[in-house]
């Protein structure tokens, strides 16, 4: 019998948007911290820049981000013939690129979000720990990882779902492949244009919500965990 009534296909697509979803969120969390730190707390020439280029994905088309990808991590692509020539790494039309799209997609919401928390952060606490002769690393993981880790929570699930939902800039980098690239949206996508595909979509599109929810829920279960850990 089909785990919860879905089809092989179907599963197949569930747990790749689970991948996907779980290592882009993973991998662009110690850049998004970093990221989002420079932007709250240094001044430096080209930090307006930045911030341009960070939240860019937001308000491109996500087709045309995944068109940019093609063209840079494409396998005749500079750093895509790079990337396999010397690393035997391939991500156009790979699970693998999957996870870059959805990682570009997803990190503007997860940087921002751990931005404003970071900046919620009265810098007059970080600077009485280093007047009593603590060092940079260890104020930042004693004293503003503590008071801005619901904004990290927030950020990394906005991250997930994002990624679980990021279908433009897939579909453009990796295509639809069952079995291979073809995520949950994507497999909604390809199912509404085939005849009598309606009820695997909406099996999907339900799931879809079920996963939506529950992530959020246990985001907000996280939060209070965290915040009355810290006593804020």
């Amino acid at each position: 019998m089909p785990l919860f009534g879905l089809a092989p296909t179907e599963w197949q697509a569930v747990q790749l948007s689970l991948l996907v979803a779980f290592w882009a969120s993973l991998l662009s969390l110690p850049l998004a911290v970093l990221v989002a730190y420079a932007l709250a707390r240094w001044q430096f020439w080209g930090r307006q820049l930045l911030n341009i280029c960070v939240h860019l994905p937001l308000i491109l088309p996500p087709v045309v981000t995944g068109y940019v990808l093609l063209l840079v991590f494409g396998q005749t692509a500079p750093v895509g013939r790079f990337l396999n020539d010397t690393f035997g790494i391939v991500l156009a039309f790979r699970w693998t690129g999957a996870v870059l799209a959805a990682a570009v997609m997803a990190f503007p919401l997860m940087m921002r979000a751990i931005r404003l928390a970071i900046e919620a952060v009265d810098p007059k606490l970080e600077q009485a720990a280093t007047t009593l002769g603590a060092g940079p690393i260890r104020v930042f993981l004693t004293i503003t990882v503590p008071m801005m880790a619901p904004g990290l929570v927030a950020g990394v699930v906005l991250a997930f779902a994002k990624a679980m939902g990021e279908f433009g800039a897939t579909i453009t980098f990796v295509a639809n492949i069952p079995g291979q690239t073809q995520t949950l949206p994507s497999a909604i996508y390809a199912f509404l244009q085939v005849p009598g595909g309606d009820a695997s979509a909406v099996r999907l599109l339900v799931l879809s919500v079920f996963i939506s929810v529950l992530a959020l829920a246990l985001s907000e279960w996280m939060a209070r965990r965290v915040v009355h850990g810290t006593g804020q």
